[in-house]
């Protein structure tokens, strides 16, 4: 796992950003195109208003999403709304289908578009430890599959990503700020508390980009650390 603490949140986003564009050319330019899976919530509009400014070969990348609350579209609940800055060619966004009338199918059908394996999967945190749409003691997280239908989970029933699919993926990119989040973000880096949801994502090619206030009660020996100035 690497750490990278930067002054502000903004500042966070813009190195995530690059981080990310970096890994989508990269892979990109050695195959026909690569995949992104994103994650929703309060943090991932600064993160992705700086991706759409960023070095990325949009016409060869499909993006999809981590998580996504049943609910209408168009409702300010959902995250699909979120994706619209980035300058994605039409058809290249695969949206999770949770207005079906069987959600269920709607499940099966995301999981038979995924990849085999994603390239970077992006992620928050939330300040009950969770990640994804994975709300703390849901059996979600034992999943063999890849996606799965949770909830309701603070007022919405979910179709997620599970365990299996973000740590199939290449990379991670674990995304925090503020200092609500500071408690389980270091026990997530610290490995202190193993029932937190976030505690079943893999640190072997996890990227951890996070504010100071978020990176407050990391200890020294955590992580391979970086403090950006």
């Amino acid at each position: 796992m690497r750490i990278a603490v930067f002054p502000e949140p903004d500042d966070a986003a813009r190195y995530a950003a690059r981080w990310v564009a970096q890994r989508l050319r990269i892979r990109a330019a050695a195959r026909r195109d690569a995949t992104l899976a994103v994650s929703g919530g309060t943090t991932a509009p600064p993160l992705l208003e700086a991706l759409a400014r960023a070095d990325v070969p949009w016409k060869r990348v499909r993006v999809f999403q981590v998580d996504e609350r049943v609910a209408p579209n168009n409702d300010p609940a959902r995250n699909a709304a979120q994706l619209a800055v980035l300058p994605l060619p039409r058809g290249q966004v695969l949206g999770m289908s949770v207005t079906l009338p069987r959600i269920e199918v709607a499940v099966d059908k995301y999981e038979v578009w995924l990849p085999d394996r994603l390239d970077v999967v992006h992620l928050g945190l939330g300040d009950d430890g969770h990640t994804a749409s994975w709300p703390p003691g849901d059996p979600v997280v034992h999943s063999t599959h890849r996606v799965a239908l949770v909830g309701p989970f603070n007022g919405h029933m979910r179709v997620t990503l599970t365990p299996r699919a973000v740590n199939e993926a290449r990379h991670r990119l674990l995304f925090v700020t503020g200092a609500s989040k500071a408690g389980v973000l270091a026990a997530y880096v610290n490995n202190t508390d193993l029932t937190l949801p976030i505690c079943r994502v893999n640190r072997t090619d996890t990227l951890v980009v996070a504010d100071r206030a978020a990176a407050a009660l990391l200890d020294g020996n955590a992580g391979d650390q970086e403090d950006e100035d």
